[in-house]
């Protein structure tokens, strides 16, 4: 990472596109945009072997901004997009940009089906807690109590941990980490693009504009300075007694195992066939 120039990241944007960008001053996407591109950069891959798909939500503006074959595409259904995209060509790096409501929500049965299956997609779910594009509701991932425009005197729903449910459903990369441990999350990218497999990376993000306004979390600054503070790394929990990790968010590569992947395996299966003849 450290022999990237620091301007690399203007190599690999669409300068004829609208700058600077919509997001609100202070959000995490960019940082996250940042990290892919370095991430990328770092393996050398061909920025035409790369397709970003996203679905509708502020980080699924990011396709809009770089320099890949892109794809913005309907509300939760940017991995089945991407399905489709790996299935027909299986070489091509897919990375799927998106957030806590358009993939945890109206996009939850394809994330556990692409979870399920272990097609190698990278999805990088921006997790800031809340619907910001659309007003500051209530998202799958708002914290239990937390305000929201829906929930003007609290969130009375659990919230999911979107790292347990997708290893529940068979991920074999997981990952979490937040928008303040920036090289911790290009590292995580960096091996889930070399990881033969689905892979999810939890980002816990700040939205100041709205959620952290409503929840009384203080400026984007403060907001980072509090993932700093109240995370833990993998290795840490595991020496800690329960009460010292109650309440943080646990950061690290929590699966990474090697299975059979699914462009792979239909690849093989439709070879076996052809070879007997069709029977």
């Amino acid at each position: 990472m450290a022999n990237i120039p620091q301007r690399i990241i203007h190599e690999y944007l669409r300068h004829d596109k609208k700058f600077p960008h919509v997001w609100c001053a202070g959000c995490s996407n960019g940082i996250v945009l940042g990290a892919i591109i370095r991430a990328v950069a770092s393996l050398n891959i061909d920025r035409n072997d790369i397709v970003m798909v996203s679905g509708i939500g502020c980080s699924s503006r990011m396709p809009v901004y770089v320099d890949f074959n892109t794809l913005h595409t309907l509300h939760g259904r940017s991995i089945a997009f991407a399905t489709g995209v790996k299935m027909h060509k299986p070489h091509l790096k897919v990375i799927v940009v998106t957030g806590d409501g358009d993939c945890a929500a109206i996009g939850g049965n394809h994330l556990i089906h692409a979870a399920r299956r272990n097609i190698d997609l990278k999805v990088i779910m921006i997790n800031n807690n809340i619907y910001g594009m659309t007003g500051g509701q209530c998202s799958p991932t708002t914290p239990h109590n937390a305000y929201a425009t829906t929930a003007p005197y609290g969130n009375i729903e659990p919230d999911f941990d979107i790292c347990n449910l997708a290893m529940g459903a068979g991920a074999s990369f997981v990952a979490r980490t937040t928008a303040f441990h920036v090289l911790e999350m290009q590292s995580m990218i960096k091996d889930a693009l070399q990881h033969p497999g689905f892979s999810l990376i939890e980002v816990v993000s700040a939205c100041p504009v709205i959620y952290g306004r409503l929840n009384k979390k203080g400026g984007a600054a403060q907001m980072l300075k509090d993932f700093r503070d109240n995370s833990l790394p993998l290795a840490a929990v595991e020496k800690l007694p329960p009460e010292k990790v109650e309440g943080k968010i646990i950061r690290g590569i929590l699966r990474k195992e090697i299975r059979p992947e699914f462009a792979a395996e239909y690849a093989a299966l439709c070879k076996r066939v052809q070879t007997e003849g069709g029977e």
